[in-house]
């Protein structure tokens, strides 16, 4: 053995250890996990969240060994359909109607498989596979996320394992983009790059995105890039990729009131002019007079309708069940009332902090989306992600906590009925919370 190999394997004896150990327990994950086994579920995340720390911590100068330890665990994921989520039939589903142009915003699943010569690869096994409650409804997915979903169907070869493997390469792509844009947005704000590797080596990031294939790593990556943009005062260029971030995921359409102060009024207006109008062009393919009324049907029922691992929504309807309302009467009141709390979040942020300056604004950006995930009624483990990473640029670890309790919220999968133990879901937000209020103690004190 070469003597540089050797005293390689000598000095990262321990990391490629724990490198080692964590492709093993990926592996688990993707191959041998059933949904239900909620134990073995819990331990091998847990196993992989003290794997991943420390290899940050003692890797954290050594950037090509964390970058291709962190490709490495997304490719154990690449030739398994995800067994954690179904929602991936529904994304081929999509893709399949985009390719052969039906619009999926005009045509529920359930009304289409009425059609018995509907032109779709592997139509009944992908309607069986998305569930009765996807079914009934029409596509919530923005533009272009449809066109990720449409290349997957068409480089898939008709496959469901072939599209599977092309939207895994997708979330691969997007998230070595984040590393990369991410470490320079750091270095911009004089933050360590190393930071970025808590999104990176993530197993909520690498399970969630990768192994079952949601693409809010798709959205970050447009987002991140914008904020490099701005980083670099390249604020139209900036505004067109925002807007494809928006095109993908709608959550950064909560962020857009911030940069009001970030810009002025003046370059403000502009700025929005470009998000708007790219927006546009990217939904006026699928545009139809019953397009808008379908859209906004199938987007406002996360609000008033389903309910999963909610925090301050699950102690709201406690105290309104004891006092005798009917819980569904009550996430239909409640849901109303979430987007105005949300608004009226975003626009004290915007006139009350200083979001002239860039940590300022994604600063903003993260307390904004931690309330909005706080009083939803749905917060799938995957949404937090988008905390996580924002998280990254200021220096705070709730956002890693919160990664690691929302494990917790797997045990519903566990279940015939996925009925939730709240005893869990109430551990989780009390930690979470707990965390939150001693950093935000911590750094007053600082200050």
């Amino acid at each position: 053995m070469p003597r540089r190999l050797t005293t390689y394997l000598q000095l990262h004896k321990l990391p490629l250890l724990f490198a080692l150990f964590s492709l093993v327990f990926y592996y688990t994950l993707a191959y041998q996990l059933e949904r239900t086994d909620y134990f073995k579920l819990f331990t091998l995340f847990a196993a992989l969240f003290f794997f991943s720390w420390k290899l940050i911590q003692f890797e954290k100068w050594n950037f090509r060994f964390l970058l291709v330890s962190g490709v490495l665990f997304r490719l154990v994921f690449i030739p398994i359909e995800p067994h954690l989520s179904q929602d991936f039939y529904r994304f081929i589903w999509d893709g399949e109607l985009v390719v052969n142009f039906i619009n999926p915003y005009l045509e529920t699943p359930n009304a289409l498989m009425e059609n018995l010569g509907l032109p779709i690869a592997n139509a009944q096994e992908l309607y069986q596979g998305m569930g009765s409650l996807s079914a009934k409804h029409y596509s919530s997915y923005p533009p272009l996320h449809q066109l990720f979903f449409a290349l997957a169907a068409m480089l898939g070869g008709k496959s469901i394992l072939g599209s599977i493997m092309v939207m895994r390469a997708f979330t691969i792509l997007a998230d070595l983009g984040i590393f990369y844009f991410g470490r320079k947005l750091l270095k911009n704000l004089n933050k360590s790059p190393h930071l970025i590797c808590w999104y990176f080596l993530n197993p909520l990031v690498i399970v969630e995105l990768t192994g079952n294939l949601h693409f809010e790593g798709i959205m970050l990556f447009f987002l991140v890039w914008a904020l490099y943009l701005l980083s670099q005062n390249k604020w139209q260029l900036a505004g067109v990729v925002m807007a494809c971030s928006i095109s993908v995921k709608l959550v950064p359409i909560l962020f857009l009131p911030l940069f009001l102060k970030y810009f002025g009024l003046k370059k403000s207006l502009p700025f929005y002019l470009i998000i708007g109008g790219i927006s546009l062009l990217l939904f006026l393919p699928f545009y139809d007079p019953a397009f808008l009324t379908n859209y906004s049907k199938t987007v406002g029922l996360w609000f008033s309708n389903f309910e999963f691992n909610a925090g301050i929504y699950n102690l709201a309807k406690k105290i309104a069940i004891s006092m005798d309302e009917k819980s569904w009467d009550f996430i239909k009141d409640y849901g109303k009332i979430v987007p105005y709390i949300t608004l009226a979040t975003a626009i004290l942020l915007t006139f009350l902090r200083n979001n002239r300056d860039l940590l300022k604004l994604i600063s903003s950006m993260m307390w904004l989306l931690t309330l909005y995930y706080m009083i939803s009624t749905t917060v799938h483990p995957w949404y937090i992600i988008s905390v996580l990473l924002l998280g990254v640029f200021n220096s705070v670890k709730y956002p890693v906590i919160w990664t690691g309790m929302i494990v917790l919220s797997y045990f519903a999968y566990s279940q015939v009925d996925n009925k939730e133990n709240l005893l869990l879901l109430s551990l989780e937000y009390t930690v979470v919370i707990g965390f939150i209020v001693y950093e935000v103690v911590a750094q007053l004190h600082k200050k």
